[in-house]
């Protein structure tokens, strides 16, 4: 079943990157946390496009959707830090 269809609520997180690069390497680094943070109350979905990465958070409650979200946006961003230190 699609993940729209078994969770109350959902948050699509969008980020753009100057560079179709940038953004592959962002996505790798945390798609790879797709399923393994996952709980009973929450899933997410990596999806990139070109220059554009897409987290979307589903959840049973409001509160696993907060946290979920919380924790994909810390992901994205020690991501995006990484890839920036590594030039």
């Amino acid at each position: 079943m699609h993940a729209t269809l078994e969770y109350a609520h959902a948050v699509s997180l969008s980020f753009d990157y100057d560079d179709e690069r940038r953004a592959r390497i962002v996505a790798d680094a945390v798609a790879v946390e797709v399923g393994e943070i996952d709980d009973d109350r929450s899933t997410a979905t990596v999806d990139r496009d070109g220059r554009a990465l897409q987290v979307d958070v589903f959840a049973h409650d409001l509160v696993a959707l907060r946290a979920g979200v919380n924790t994909w946006i810390r992901l994205v961003e020690t991501a995006e830090d990484t890839c920036a230190l590594a030039g």
